[in-house]
């Protein structure tokens, strides 16, 4: 709840309707940072407060460990601070806009300098694939042209040299011998079709017949067998038996005599006989044409094959003929094309360099116009120096100086003990003591920040308790000046710190892990 003028027994007891942090941040930056800083820290990011962004610095994170002056929020914390979505260069033009030592044209300039930088680089990344593809391209077209790497020249003339291969490869294709035309091939493919046809027609025959044969073959041996009974039977019937007798009887004497009424009906027989043997003669015709015919048959299924197959052999050797020719001329097209290709890649090569070229030179000139406007705040960051130079002397020795620096590479506060000291002892000093010599400008009125400082658990072991201890003492000395209380700084931790200072009323509270009810908030969330 952010409630100008509420009642906080009213908002306690859940009356009112939730408002969000909004209404707080546009209070704050309204009135304690400015508008004109909100909107120079926000720039292209119309989302992002200037708030949270200045106490992420003011309080930073414990896991940061007090690496790095623009090191606020860890990566690893479950933080939703907007820093940790920031880069280096835009945390340091936020700090600068709370120090005063940035101008709305400078960050203009820079943002135009950071978007030059990263088309810089998309461009170079651009140019090195490009560069591969070129050196993969020419090898691979030197190879496949028959040219070695000693005929290739580099550059442009590398292009001349293989296109002209490339067309004469092309037309050397193109007065291959013709062999056959489309229509030939054609003539042929339907010549071979009309063979197979007869092949299938001639070998439908041959099946016909060879299924014939037994059934022809069947009938004859059933009328064969037939045969010689009907023959007995005509026999019986010129001479027949007496049934009293049986002794043959004249059929003249029978048929005069009238001594039998019933005699066999001999031209019955004759007829039957006669049939019989007709159609055996007939089968027998019948099977003896078709033991011909299968022979003749078969006879001509051979040569339709042959003549098939010789067809067909033509017929792929032309189509073979065709597609040699055809691919050979493709195959000199599709190398002219690649050529062409890798001229158009070689051509966009040259002009990524060229433009890059002119990327690089105007990111050169608007770099010296940043060095300009840095030169015109080195006023501030001379004032933040005789700041941060007694602090270190008060917190090391009064050997040891120091000194803030803005450069192209960024904020730099440095340490000097015979020399430049870059340790983690001194790392930690450094952020300690820039932090401090900012709040002592605050003090002044000389930032756009309020006095306000949060230091984490800055630890012993990094620090030496000599200078741990110091800390406690410069602070205190620090709020030593003037009547009223003029800024807030907080510090935790878990080392003891001076005696005389861990009572009322510069101990404000004692923290426990375990119960819940001696945590921060008097609960386990």
């Amino acid at each position: 709840m952010a409630v100008a003028g509420g009642n906080l027994d009213e908002i306690a007891a859940g009356e009112g309707t939730s408002t969000g942090l909004e209404p707080f941040l546009d209070a704050v930056e309204r009135d304690v940072l400015t508008m004109g800083l909100a909107a120079l820290i926000s720039g292209q990011h119309s989302d992002r407060r200037s708030w949270p962004i200045a106490l992420a610095w003011l309080t930073r994170d414990q896991e940061c460990r007090f690496d790095d002056v623009l090191d606020w929020r860890s990566t690893v914390s479950d933080s939703d601070s907007p820093v940790r979505g920031m880069t280096q260069t835009e945390k340091l033009d936020a700090l600068r806009a709370f120090v005063v030592a940035i101008t709305p044209e400078e960050h203009a300039k820079r943002s135009e300098v950071a978007s030059l930088d990263d088309r810089r680089r998309t461009m170079e990344q651009e140019i090195g694939h490009r560069r591969w593809e070129i050196e993969r391209s020419q090898n691979r077209l030197t190879v496949a042209l028959g040219l070695t790497a000693e005929e290739v020249t580099a550059g442009s003339f590398a292009i001349e040299q293989m296109r002209k291969k490339a067309q004469d490869l092309l037309a050397t294709a193109a007065k291959l011998p013709l062999g056959q035309s489309g229509a030939g091939v054609e003539i042929a493919r339907q010549e071979h079709e009309k063979a197979q046809a007869e092949w299938t027609r001639l070998d439908g025959e041959r099946i016909r017949i060879q299924a014939t044969i037994p059934l022809v073959e069947k009938l004859q041996s059933q009328l064969q067998g037939e045969l010689p009974g009907i023959s007995f039977s005509r026999s019986e019937a010129e001479s027949p038996i007496c049934p009293i007798c049986e002794v043959p009887i004249d059929r003249t004497l029978a048929e005069g005599c009238g001594l039998s009424h019933k005699l066999p009906d001999l031209e019955a027989c004759v007829q039957r006989w006669e049939q019989r043997k007709k159609s055996f003669d007939d089968e027998t015709e019948k099977l003896v044409g078709l033991r011909s015919e299968q022979t003749q048959t078969l006879q001509k299924l051979a040569l339709a094959k042959q003549h098939a197959d010789q067809l067909g052999d033509r017929v792929a050797a032309l189509e073979q003929a065709r597609d040699t020719r055809e691919g050979a001329w493709y195959a000199a097209q599709r190398l002219a094309d690649d050529v062409e290709r890798f001229a158009e890649l070689f051509g966009a090569q040259e002009s990524a360099t060229k433009a890059l070229r002119e990327v690089v030179s105007k990111l050169e000139t608007e770099r010296s116009l940043l060095g300009v406007f840095r030169d015109k705040q080195a006023r501030v960051f001379g004032r933040i120096s005789e700041k941060f130079d007694p602090i270190v002397r008060r917190l090391v020795g009064a050997d040891a100086k120091g000194h803030v620096t803005l450069s192209g590479n960024g904020l730099e506060p440095n340490v000097n003990m015979g020399g430049d000291r870059s340790t983690a002892a001194i790392d930690s000093l450094k952020v300690l003591a820039f932090d401090l010599a900012i709040l002592c400008l605050s003090i002044e009125g000389a930032t756009r920040v309020p006095a306000f400082l949060v230091h984490d658990s800055p630890r012993e072991a990094d620090l030496g308790l000599s200078i741990y201890h110091r800390l406690f003492r410069l602070v205190t000395e620090i709020e030593a000046f003037g009547e009223a209380p003029q800024f807030q700084y907080i510090v935790t931790t878990t080392t003891r710190p001076p005696e005389d200072l861990a009572v009322e009323p510069w101990l404000r509270m004692t923290l426990r892990g375990s119960p819940g009810t001696e945590r921060l908030l008097r609960r386990d969330l």
